[in-house]
């Protein structure tokens, strides 16, 4: 009564550890997407560092899939190139020469030439500060007096600055200086203020004011560049304390249209929708004629070009006679530099190293063109509501429809998203971000699906556990994937199977007990296992201390006869170094060492591999010919004398190794005779000079044995023992045969078959 009431206990707890691992298990495709989800869903809220990172990828490539057309406009870039600098010399050029750049360009009908540069310090090269360098000495008395007569440079610069259309560019920057450049754009603004939504920087460094105060106007050429450092959205304002600042860009459309102002819209101003954000930024600039959407912090997103050659004219040309005025005329010209060696380099979506002068360009372009890109109001609450539809959708269906149909729902939800953003930016210049709906597509249809699949492969674990007790594990996945091979039968394929025995086995085992004798032979059996196995190779069976193994089954392996052969030469070499280690442990246990030797048999043809054995019990094991071929060759490695003998179609397929021929034998069991040979080597010890030349004596000696020419075998016989190669026994062999030939010749018909009397 006692015995049935704690079965039954038993019972009902293994039942209640079930039930409640099954319903862990239903649970847990609830809650691990649902937690992953919304952690996403917060991350995104949040907008982290990497959630604008990863947006960003996704709009660089849609810039590179499709970059703004080219649009010839009035938008040039005077290029302070290479050329340019080896035929007007090096940069900084004169005040005189940039003077003269600018009254060309003048000349030639600029609307406006801005510069993407700085003119902060004086002129080295004016008269008077080159003669302060020569010495005072009464021969250069008269030259100094003759060069303070003469003009300065940068009141030249000065001079033509007053006369023509030229914006000057200056930098703000992070360390803190009194430096404040000037104020040449009139700003009106309504609704908040836009200083409030600018970066205020500390410092500057602007042109010689005698430079700025004759110029037109005066920009900022600072660009901003992304985490990441690519150039994504160029500033169209600063904020230098209290003082608002245009861009070199904003600026020189100003001056090119001769406007005193630009007006600068923040969200939430009166006529300004803002999509539920209220008083967050600026919005837009109107400048003259133009009007530039911005993001919050008034920068544009630059819509690239591929850089056109048309876009860009060398500055030494416009100098050249015949020069075509039409390229330049009434054009807003930037002048920048593309010469490595100044470094004004930016990395942009289309390309790693672009002038920024470019930029400079690019933005003026798009908005002559009308051609932006924005990321509109209402796109972080559209993403965010369609992500969470979708992952709420998934997290419902998944359970019930299960992964196959869901993931034509995901696929959908992920194509429209995709589909969607792509559409908005290739028709309306809209950056929509689908790589969030993408995510919670990924995240919770495969974090549910590998909750399931889990679930299933604790299911099969268990049965795999009961089975790979009896079957090999490879076997055992084989069988799971197609149960139709549980059955007795098997396949024709050419392989090539080893055996492996350790020599004087008997010698050795009398060093031992019992449990020693088994923890030496697992000593020496694993090894040998990862070598073969690391090969490719499957191991079939243990034989005591034997070791039978095949190739090209149950996976293919074209390269059968090759591994093999590189797994009997790794063989070898890993027990010359047990061999050391099993000596070591031997004199420190005071027990008598006897080495350890193996032999290798390596034999190639067609066997039928597959499941072998009765109805009740299998093994998958290989059968043939040449399997029993290749036991027997490994037994005849003791006679001869040799590590390792592999048969013909062996020695066939693996030319390039280093092997010789052993003898024409017999084996025990067999009427036909086959070549046998001896692996020596791999292939760079078949290309040894040694070695071929002593490949070429065996050969000959050989051949001279078969011909019954036992003077001549027994020559080069002496001749092949100086070789450095361990085959004593064998040469020993043939040494004693001869001499029994020479005392009872053979038939005349001989052929030189031995005949094996010995497995």
């Amino acid at each position: 009564m006692l015995q049935g009431t704690n079965t039954a206990q038993v019972k009902a707890a293994v039942q209640w550890y079930r039930t409640r691992r099954r319903l862990i298990q239903n649970w847990a495709q609830f809650l691990v997407p649902g937690a992953l989800f919304l952690a996403l869903v917060s991350a995104r809220i949040a907008g982290m560092g990497w959630v604008e990172g990863i947006q960003h990828k996704v709009f660089d490539a849609f810039q590179r899939a499709r970059p703004r057309p080219y649009e010839p406009v009035a938008v040039r870039v005077i290029d302070i190139d290479d050329e340019s600098l080896a035929r007007l010399g090096q940069w900084p050029w004169p005040r005189t020469q940039v003077g003269r750049l600018v009254r060309r360009l003048a000349d030639l009908g600029a609307a406006v030439t801005a510069f993407d540069a700085v003119f902060a310090e004086p002129d080295r090269t004016s008269p008077a500060r080159v003669a302060g360098l020569w010495p005072r000495t009464p021969e250069t008395a008269a030259l100094r007096q003759g060069a303070a007569r003469l003009p300065d440079h940068d009141q030249v610069l000065a001079g033509v600055l007053g006369r023509t259309p030229v914006v000057l560019g200056f930098a703000l920057v992070a360390e803190p200086n009194e430096v404040q450049p000037a104020a040449k754009a009139l700003f009106a603004y309504g609704g908040d203020g836009p200083l409030a939504f600018l970066d205020d920087y500390p410092g500057a460094v602007a042109n010689l004011p005698v430079l700025e105060g004759a110029a037109a106007g005066n920009g900022c050429f600072n660009f901003v560049p992304e985490r990441d450092g690519m150039a994504r959205r160029a500033p169209m304002l600063f904020a230098r304390g209290q003082t608002l600042l245009p861009a070199l860009s904003a600026e020189a459309l100003r001056v090119a249209q001769g406007a005193t102002n630009i007006s600068v819209k923040t969200a939430g101003a009166s006529g300004e929708r803002s999509y539920g954000r209220q008083h967050t930024g600026i919005s837009k600039l109107k400048i003259g004629r133009y009007v530039v959407p911005t993001d919050a912090k008034g920068s544009v997103w630059v819509y690239f070009t591929q850089d056109p050659a048309l876009r860009t004219i060398p500055a030494w040309k416009v100098f050249e006679k015949g020069f075509d005025r039409s390229q330049v005329e009434g054009g807003i010209l930037y002048v920048g530099t593309s010469a490595a060696g100044l470094k004004d380099l930016r990395a942009t979506p289309l390309d790693p190293a672009l002038a920024g002068v470019q930029v400079h360009a690019n933005v003026t372009e798009q908005i002559l063109l009308g051609r932006f890109l924005q990321r509109p109001d209402w796109a972080a609450g559209a993403e965010l509501i369609y992500m969470v539809l979708l992952g709420l959708l998934l997290l419902a269906l998944l359970p019930w429809l299960g992964a196959a149909w869901c993931a034509w729902l995901a696929g959908a939800g992920v194509a429209a998203a995709v589909g969607f953003s792509w559409r908005m930016f290739s028709s309306r210049g809209l950056l929509v971000d689908p790589v969030f709906p993408c995510l919670t597509v990924l995240v919770v249809y495969m974090s549910s699906s590998l909750i399931s699949y889990l679930k299933s492969e604790t299911e099969r674990r268990q049965v795999r556990g009961a089975f790979s007790r009896y079957m090999h594990p490879k076997l055992v996945e084989e069988l799971a994937k197609h149960p139709e091979k549980l059955r007795l039968g098997g396949e024709t394929r050419d392989m090539t199977i080893l055996f492996c025995d350790i020599r004087g086995f008997t010698t050795i085992s009398e060093q031992f007990d019992a449990a020693g004798l088994t923890a030496m032979i697992n000593k020496f059996l694993t090894p040998m296992t990862g070598i073969i196995m690391d090969r490719l190779g499957y191991i079939d069976k243990y034989i005591g201390d034997c070791i039978m193994a095949f190739w090209n089954a149950p996976l293919d392996d074209a390269e059968h006869a090759r591994n093999a052969c590189r797994s009997a030469l790794a063989m070898h070499a890993r027990l010359a170094e047990l061999d050391v280690v099993w000596k070591e442990e031997a004199l420190a246990a005071g027990r008598k060492y006897v080495p350890i030797h193996i032999g290798v048999g390596l034999n190639t043809g067609p066997c039928c591999v597959g499941n072998m054995g009765s109805d009740q019990r299998f093994n998958y094991s290989v059968l043939g010919d040449d399997v029993n071929l290749a036991s027997r060759l490994e037994g005849q490695s003791k006679p001869y004398g040799v590590s390792t003998v592999i048969g013909p179609r062996t020695r066939e397929l693996t030319p390039e190794f280093a092997a010789l021929e052993l003898d024409l034998i017999r084996v025990k069991g067999k009427t036909r005779p086959v070549r046998i040979f001896t692996l020596l080597g791999d292939e760079p010890k078949a290309q040894e000079a040694d070695f071929k030349r002593h490949a070429e004596t065996h050969g000959r000696m050989l051949a001279a044995y078969r011909g019954q020419k036992w003077e001549e075998a027994l020559a080069l016989l002496a001749g092949c023992r100086r070789a450095p190669l361990p085959l004593e026994k064998l040469y020993d062999l043939y040494e004693t045969r001869i001499a029994a030939f020479q005392l009872h010749p053979p038939a005349s018909n001989w052929d030189g078959t031995f005949t094996a009397t010995t497995k």
